[in-house]
């Protein structure tokens, strides 16, 4: 394997819903040297901070999973602050893991990368082919530099840095707060809370006609940790693009869509709503289609395990415990 149990491994935002799913990987799998660090101890956009943390603490293996994230209301809204602070942490985090030694750097993307008028399903050549959905353009843009900026990094440095680009993410730790979260927890938290209520019907953004693929977020941190374990693009089977280039970032997903009109209904029937569901077309819709091609990764051999149904299920009592329990961001 390309990490050893006995690595000294950073993860950072491990309190959200990708980093707390990576670690539950790691330990699942017999990693016990686990570095966490809350916000008020190291904050990732400060230079100074991290540098310093790292001469101290040098940590063999980092997974950056640490980010601003949020649905389309928020990246619309607050384009600035998504870039920047994205750049901020990246920028922070790459450069003081090549600084300090790092053997092995995970840099976790994202399925917006991918330009609004990629052919389907999407393969990773389609990376700066074509305009992004301006809908997130910011984001998208600083998760592309962080991209680069490992491939860059390697090519002059040779520093062993892979990215990793999920599709659309559920699950455990996901945040519901609806200016800000993604369709999925923002369609079970209204949904719920219409049945709650006893309300006549919930409210959609757009048509409901889009596509979109969903994994469950364990799947994506086994996947992490398998890429750390077995993916090394120097290797002669490492995947390469089509002009044979070895490729430093591979599509995560289930290779399957569904349409938010679909999954409002498959929601709307779990939770057990009779109202109705209306639609305001006035609400931007957001990229059509974003079917990721995953063959690559599933050729190296990784492949998702939970199916939709089953991770939507357990995603819906998550929600229901965590707001029992007062711990929902809401």
């Amino acid at each position: 394997m390309l990490i050893e149990r006995s690595d000294k491994i950073f993860i950072t935002g491990h309190k959200g819903m990708v980093g707390s799913s990576i670690m539950r990987s790691f330990i699942k799998k017999g990693y016990e040297n686990i570095i966490t660090v809350d916000r008020s101890e190291l904050d990732l956009t400060d230079e100074k901070n991290v540098r310093d943390w790292f001469k101290v603490n040098k940590p063999d293996v980092v997974i950056l999973a640490a980010a601003k994230v949020g649905g389309i209301m928020a990246n619309s809204k607050f384009p600035v602050e998504f870039m920047l602070e994205n750049l901020r942490i990246q920028n922070n985090v790459i450069y003081s893991s090549y600084l300090n030694k790092v053997k092995r750097f995970l840099f976790l993307g994202s399925s917006c990368i991918y330009p609004k008028s990629a052919k389907q399903p999407i393969r990773e050549e389609e990376l700066l082919q074509a305009p992004l959905e301006k809908t997130n353009e910011a984001y998208a843009l600083a998760k592309i530099s962080g991209i680069k900026l490992i491939e860059y990094l390697r090519k002059e440095k040779e520093f062993d840095g892979i990215s990793l680009m999920p599709t659309n993410l559920y699950g455990k730790n996901d945040n519901y707060t609806l200016n800000e979260s993604h369709v999925l927890p923002a369609l079970i938290r209204k949904i719920y809370e219409a049945k709650e209520k006893n309300l006549s019907f919930v409210e959609c953004w757009g048509t409901g006609k889009p596509l979109r693929e969903f994994l469950y977020v364990d799947d994506l941190g086994d996947a992490a940790v398998f890429a750390l374990e077995t993916w090394d693009p120097k290797e002669k089977k490492s995947p390469t693009d089509d002009h044979g280039n070895k490729l430093t970032y591979l599509n995560v997903g289930t290779g399957k869509d569904i349409s938010i009109f679909e999954l409002s209904n498959m929601l709307k029937e779990m939770i057990g709503f009779t109202g109705e569901i209306k639609w305001n077309t006035k609400k931007p819709d957001g990229t059509y289609k974003k079917q990721l091609d995953v063959s690559r990764i599933m050729k190296l051999g990784w492949d998702p395990k939970v199916k939709l149904k089953d991770g939507i299920k357990k995603t819906i009592q998550f929600f229901i415990d965590e707001r029992n329990n007062n711990s929902i961001r809401i």
